[in-house]
């Protein structure tokens, strides 16, 4: 069966470790089916996504990357900042609270601010627009540049049987340090010492390409300092995460199980040596089993999901959905937990009590990707067609055909380009963090969204790519490609130098 397809057989559902119950299907012998399409609808849909073959010319509204939700404002600095094309007027209303809550700087407590007040104690950010700055990519320290945009996470392995038995049923994604908890914060509130600082070294290592190009790639080292509560666990891991850019999410929300779960092929049955896996994630106010399709690792299943989990552990604010109001802070850390909370009873029993999160979480779901640039460019067009050749769509699938049943309206059966079939891939040991979340193991990342890579310069003003920042470039991060893309990212070596720069030509046109 084709990956292009809007169903998957029973035999590669089970593979994935996915039940028929958590996708609904009422008949286990059935494939699962776009319950949201009719036949003639699914036809359309099935025509629409297949991979092209003619790259004389760009295909029809390949432009509208989201579909009717594409900005078309003027390529700036704000480009990823606009609101979706296609929501209402109303709308607009709560896009534009939503932006002043992801823009607003929270304060320690007590404070007079006591709508804003509840930071920390400890955290890595007072607002969620420090780390997404701009709505987009954030980047490692780099000189003066502070490391805001970036921070470590923090994970031991399962210990017992039990506890593996908590993460098969992902009751548990992984289990924090004991002292130091799920991530490191290295700031706090007045009084209270951070927990410590990240400290990177990096070791150039040279690449030659066909041609007799070199180019050099640095392998980054993490390690911790200036801890103040005392040594990690010898067991702790540290996996570095730059913040992920925030258009398109809502359109992803809006992709239909069914056509992430078709692309999956955990055993590679079809022998082209991708292995996509499918990501469980638990619903964090329901604690239902759902697809993963957001985060480095696929570790949660909505943008609200993937919201919660920012305030708590970035900035330390407790929302309805995750109501820590001590943030990250471990038993182990008496004077953190002794401080003051932001919780105000006249608000709520959350420092950012709804509709904080219902507005932040709309925000986040209506950044509109911008339109594509240059599409039927000759060099662009020659690009695609090695993207294509090269075997890069194995895992950065180009299109969907969103479903009719999303949530929003602006989302619903919408053709969208993210460049990405939302699976989790072994990608070598070069880019292995060691650490599992969830489902995903310590060689697995989600692939990455592509649509708008090629603005990131405008937007961020830097080109840092990758988990952690660690290419400079979109050829240094088509080279540390390894395990299931190690094929694709050798062909890409191998090209003659016009060509890789035709390719990367298409890649900043996204």
């Amino acid at each position: 069966m084709s990956r292009m397809t809007a169903r998957i057989p029973r035999h590669l559902l089970l593979a994935t470790g996915l039940s028929f119950a958590l996708f609904g299907n009422a008949l286990a012998d059935d494939p699962v089916r776009r319950t949201d399409l009719t036949p003639k609808d699914l036809k359309r849909v099935e025509k629409v996504t297949s991979p092209t073959s003619d790259f004389s010319r760009p295909e029809p509204f390949e432009r509208m990357q989201g579909g009717a939700a594409t900005s078309t404002q003027p390529v700036n600095g704000d480009a990823f900042s606009h609101f979706s094309s296609n929501i209402t007027f109303s709308e607009e209303e709560t896009f534009k609270l939503g932006n002043a809550l992801f823009r607003k700087f929270w304060v320690s407590s007590p404070s007079s601010t006591q709508a804003s007040d509840g930071l920390g104690p400890l955290f890595n950010a007072r607002a969620c627009q420090s780390c997404h700055l701009k709505d987009g990519r954030g980047h490692p320290p780099e000189g003066a540049a502070d490391s805001t945009s970036m921070f470590l996470r923090l994970a031991r392995p399962a210990r017992t049987a039990e506890e593996s038995q908590a993460v098969a049923e992902l009751k548990a994604v992984n289990f924090p340090d004991p002292t130091y908890g799920g991530q490191l914060q290295d700031l706090a509130v007045p009084g209270l010492a951070a927990e410590g600082r990240m400290v990177i070294t990096y070791k150039e290592e040279p690449v030659t390409l066909a041609g007799g190009e070199t180019v050099s790639l640095r392998r980054p080292h993490y390690s911790v300092a200036d801890l103040a509560y005392g040594p990690l666990a010898p067991d702790t891991t540290l996996s570095p995460r730059i913040a992920n850019p925030m258009i398109g999410m809502g359109l992803i929300q809006a992709i239909a199980d069914a056509d992430i779960l078709a692309r999956a092929d955990p055993e590679d049955r079809d022998g082209d040596g991708i292995s996509g896996r499918a990501a469980r994630a638990r619903d964090h106010r329901t604690g239902e089993l759902k697809l993963g399709r957001f985060g480095w690792k696929a570790q949660n299943a909505s943008v609200r999901d993937q919201s919660s989990g920012a305030f708590k552990g970035d900035i330390g604010i407790s929302t309805p959905d995750a109501p820590h109001s001590f943030g990250d802070c471990t038993e182990a850390q008496a004077n953190c937990l002794a401080m003051p909370t932001g919780v105000q009873k006249r608000l709520g029993d959350t420092e950012a009590p709804d509709p904080v999160l219902d507005l932040v979480t709309f925000y986040s779901e209506n950044l509109a990707p911008p339109a594509r640039r240059g599409i039927d460019d000759p060099a662009v067009l020659k690009g695609k067609s090695i993207f294509y050749t090269s075997g890069c769509v194995a895992c950065h699938a180009p299109k969907f055909v969103t479903s009719r049943k999303a949530e929003n309206k602006a989302h619903r059966f919408q053709l969208i380009w993210p460049y990405s079939d939302f699976l989790l891939h072994d990608m070598g040991e070069g880019l292995a963090d060691g650490q599992q979340v969830g489902d995903a193991r310590g060689r697995e990342w989600r692939t990455q969204p592509l649509w708008g890579i090629g603005l990131t310069e405008r937007v961020n003003g830097h080109t840092f790519f990758l988990h952690d920042g660690r290419a400079r470039n979109l050829t240094e991060a088509i080279l540390w490609h390894g395990g299931e893309a190690q094929a694709a990212r050798d062909t890409f070596a191998g090209l003659v130098a016009d060509d890789r720069k035709a390719l990367i030509a298409f890649l900043e046109s996204l």
